[in-house]
């Protein structure tokens, strides 16, 4: 089993989005995480996915994917040099004025934004690896402990231009 990630052009029709991710669930592959927006044409679409999987099952999705009508082009990024990021929000609730001190530090160790504050709550927001928001978490999650609030989107990915890691 092993992480990859799948970029698809695809129609920018109602229910695409819908078939896509029945072909996923009908066939019972999970999804780490689907992302999709609008490109440059506005007919287009590009989805992220990520899932982890076999070599064979990985070679079935991709062959299904490029048979699906509304798929325009599908790109195997599990191998390739990509920039990828995963945008997440960080709430931490009950605050004193020391955690707050603490959630400062740690957001400049971790280069990420404190975006929002009041006296008793921090919002953090992080655009960085999904490895690297773990981090983040499994700091915060430690600091303060059953006082954190996540919401995290999925990658989104695009193939390097110069050779780079992920």
């Amino acid at each position: 089993m092993k992480k990859r990630w799948i970029s698809l052009f695809v129609e920018n029709d109602v229910g695409v989005l819908a078939r896509i991710s029945g072909l996923f669930s009908g066939k019972s592959y999970n999804l780490n995480s689907l992302t999709v927006g609008t490109t440059e044409d506005e007919t287009v679409s590009r989805m992220t996915i990520s899932l982890t999987s076999d070599d064979k099952t990985f070679e079935q999705i991709k062959k299904q994917l490029n048979r699906s009508v509304e798929v325009i082009k599908v790109i195997d990024f599990t191998d390739i040099p990509i920039h990828l990021k995963e945008l997440m929000f960080i709430k931490v609730n009950h605050c004193t004025e020391r955690d707050k001190q603490e959630i400062f530090r740690i957001s400049q160790v971790f280069d990420v934004k404190v975006i929002d504050y009041n006296p008793t709550t921090a919002l953090i927001e992080s655009v960085q690896t999904e490895n690297r928001n773990n981090e983040l978490v499994s700091m915060l999650a430690t600091a303060f402990l059953n006082r954190i609030e996540i919401v995290r989107g999925g990658s989104v990915a695009i193939e390097a231009i110069s050779l780079s890691e992920r």
